[in-house]
C-alpha cells in the first residue's frame, strides 16, 4: 500500500515572500508546483479559458494569440468586480489541473508543495492537508514589490486591496511564518516547516 502524499498549499499576500519560501522549499529537493504559472500557463493556452476571457474583458485581452498582459492586468484589478469575474474563468480549471497533478504523484513523493496567492480567494484549501501561510507588514511588502520594480506603489495597492486581508488569512492557515527580517530567518522557518510535516508523515 502506497503512503500517503500530503499536499501543502503555501500562500500569502503580495510582497510577502511566499515565493523565497518555495524556492527554499524546492532547493532542499521537494516538488513545488507553481499555481500562479499554471494560472498563466492555462490563461496562453486553454481556448475556452482564453474565448472566455475575450467576451468578458474585450479582443485586446490577446493580441497576435498572446496575451496582453498589461491591458488585462488593468482591466481584471480594476474593480473587486472583474477580479471575481477573471477568478471565476481561470479558478475551477487551475484547481483541476492541480487535482490531476496531484492524482499523478499520489503516493510517490512524501510532500508536494503549491504555491498560489489566492487559496483562500479560489476557495482552494479543502484539496490540501493543510495551508501555510507566509506573511509581512503591509509596507513592508509594498517596499520590495517597488524596490524590485515589479510594479508602482498605486498597482501595489489595487492589488492589495483584492486580496482577503492577513488577519483573516491567519484565523484559517495551519501555520503562519513572519517574513519582516532576514532571508535567513526565512530559510530557518522553511526547515522548521519541513521538520513539522516529516515528523507527522509515516
Amino acid at each position: 500500500m502506497k503512503s500517503h502524499t500530503k499536499k501543502i498549499a503555501i500562500t500569502g499576500s503580495i510582497g510577502s515572500g511566499k515565493s523565497t519560501f518555495c524556492k527554499i522549499l524546492s532547493g532542499k529537493g521537494y516538488t513545488v508546483i507553481n499555481g500562479d504559472e499554471l494560472s498563466k500557463e492555462l490563461l496562453a493556452s486553454n481556448e475556452e479559458i482564453r474565448n472566455k476571457i475575450i467576451k468578458t474583458f474585450g479582443n485586446e485581452s490577446f493580441i497576435n494569440n498572446e496575451i496582453n498582459k498589461k491591458y488585462l492586468a488593468e482591466k481584471a484589478f480594476s474593480s473587486t468586480a472583474n477580479v471575481q469575474k477573471i477568478n471565476s474563468i481561470i479558478h475551477p480549471v487551475v484547481v483541476s489541473e492541480i487535482k490531476t497533478i496531484f492524482d499523478e504523484k499520489e503516493g510517490k513523493e512524501k510532500i508536494i508543495f503549491v504555491e498560489a496567492a489566492l487559496i483562500y480567494e479560489a476557495d482552494m484549501e479543502g484539496i490540501f492537508d493543510n495551508v501555510v501561510l507566509v506573511t509581512a507588514d503591509e509596507n513592508v511588502r509594498k517596499e520590495r514589490k517597488v524596490k524590485n520594480g515589479n510594479m508602482t506603489a498605486e498597482e501595489f495597492e489595487k492589488r492589495n486591496a483584492n486580496q482577503i486581508p492577513d488577519s483573516e488569512k491567519k484565523k484559517r492557515a495551519d501555520f503562519v511564518f513572519g517574513n519582516n527580517s532576514s532571508f535567513d530567518d526565512l530559510k530557518n522557518k522553511a526547515e522548521l516547516l519541513i521538520i513539522l510535516l516529516t515528523s507527522k508523515t509515516k
